[in-house]
């Protein structure tokens, strides 16, 4: 198991791409940083991750026709190590990189995160760069087999000493920056690669590895979905986060899909690894597609996206703008009764799931305390039940206990040892059992 002491619970941040896409620049990161410091910090929010193509100087240019051109204008230094995009992240100049950028959100009391591709750059190999710290060049490093299906900047790198100096050299650099957290993308799963020689397990460890050596404490968290289960154990020792779908977003059958994952991943939740079940698609989203929205998700939904992540104790990453989120969405992400069941000490199991309903139940093992979540999956209005003994053994068949609802904030109370409310469509009650 990935034993650490600087993510002993669910990461919580905000992300760029959900609304930004490709094109997320360091006075959109800092606007972002400062809301989050302002108005989302307390709740324990602290990541400031930038997504994807931070280091493209065109990107977002052909949108009409590429998400990633192929082989577009990337920023890069001397050894092959892609650099911020200087127009776009100005405090980079001068070969500063993220430093600065990095520097502004610590001041505020948050962490700083970037997005990176799995491999070396392909400019690298083609214009034979030296890598830091090896005899041999980045033609020799990179694998030309080993490519991701949908973005095409990048090779995979060989599993030798030289292929590992790369990565130290890479990671060196982040320490250096002052980076908390890495978003490896093309590794968690790939739709090209099912099986060896994907060079995906190789790097994982190659990461896992540089990081050990870089000095500082960075969470790795490893994308897209969906993570294989028969190589849990390999995502537990040496990564913190993994996808346990692909991208989601605001759409029900997407939600409504993660409960069989969850129930699936259940029982590799643990200190320090936490299969993630993506991004939190709310609030206005979109504006780097070329076609902003507001969130597609009812606010039911949403109440049933925000309990599921929680009850599992998944990673949280907003993917809102969060200066445009309204009222109503910040309620959802400062509920400090739901954000508590992500607390160290807490733990979330599946009770039951049928293609109506799906019960949840975490328990605090500090407190003892019980909550429980009853998740109405179907398209009518449903009345929703358990009974104590279902959920906790020593509860008796007939006992009587106080509840207090966590999103309506109502107190009621058991009947005859049971359980029971009235859930709207797509929508969940949780309780706490007093």
């Amino acid at each position: 198991m990935n034993k650490n002491d600087f993510a002993l619970t669910p990461p919580m941040g905000w992300n760029s791409y959900d609304y930004y896409d490709t094109t997320v620049n360091e006075a959109q990161i800092k606007a972002n940083a400062d809301y989050m410091a302002a108005h989302l910090k307390e709740f324990g929010w602290e990541y400031i991750v930038v997504d994807i193509e931070w280091y493209s100087n065109d990107a977002g240019t052909k949108r009409y026709r590429f998400q990633y051109i192929p082989f577009g204008d990337v920023e890069m230094d001397a050894y092959g190590r892609l650099q911020p995009a200087p127009e776009r992240f100005p405090s980079s100049a001068g070969g500063k990189g993220f430093g600065p950028l990095a520097d502004y959100v610590h001041s505020l009391g948050l962490k700083f995160g970037i997005h990176i591709m799995r491999g070396i750059p392909r400019k690298a190999a083609h214009e034979h760069c030296p890598v830091l710290g090896a005899e041999e060049t980045a033609d020799m490093v990179a694998d030309p087999s080993s490519i991701c299906i949908w973005n095409p900047d990048m090779y995979g790198v060989r599993n030798t000493q030289d292929g590992q100096a790369y990565y130290d050299s890479l990671f060196a650099m982040y320490a250096e920056w002052g980076v908390d957290y890495i978003k490896c993308d093309d590794i968690c799963d790939s739709r090209l690669y099912r099986t060896e020689p994907f060079g995906g397990w190789d790097e994982i460890r190659m990461l896992h590895n540089a990081i050990e050596k870089c000095g500082r404490p960075i969470v790795l968290s490893l994308s897209p979905g969906p993570a294989q289960i028969e190589h849990a154990w390999e995502y537990c020792k040496y990564a913190n986060m993994w996808r346990i779908t692909d991208d989601l977003w605001d759409e029900w059958n997407l939600l409504k899909a993660m409960f069989a994952r969850c129930e699936l991943w259940q029982d590799h939740v643990r200190e320090g690894c936490f299969p993630d079940c993506d991004m939190l698609p709310l609030g206005k989203l979109g504006k780097g597609f070329g076609n902003e929205w507001e969130t597609r998700f009812t606010k039911e939904e949403q109440k049933t996206m925000m309990t599921l992540w929680c009850m599992f104790r998944s990673p949280l990453m907003i993917g809102a703008e969060l200066t445009l989120i309204d009222d109503w969405t910040l309620s959802l992400l400062t509920n400090k009764d739901v954000l508590d069941l992500m607390k160290e000490e807490c733990r979330g199991m599946q009770l039951v799931r049928t293609d109506k309903k799906v019960i949840w139940k975490n328990k605090d093992k500090s407190t003892g305390k019980v909550c429980v979540a009853l998740f109405n999956i179907s398209d009518e209005d449903a009345l929703i039940s358990v009974n104590l003994t279902e959920l906790e053994e020593g509860y008796e068949a007939e006992e009587n206990k106080n509840l207090y609802e966590l999103w309506d904030k109502q107190k009621s109370a058991t009947s005859g040892g049971r359980i029971e409310a009235d859930v709207s469509a797509h929508g969940v009650k949780v309780y706490r059992v007093d």
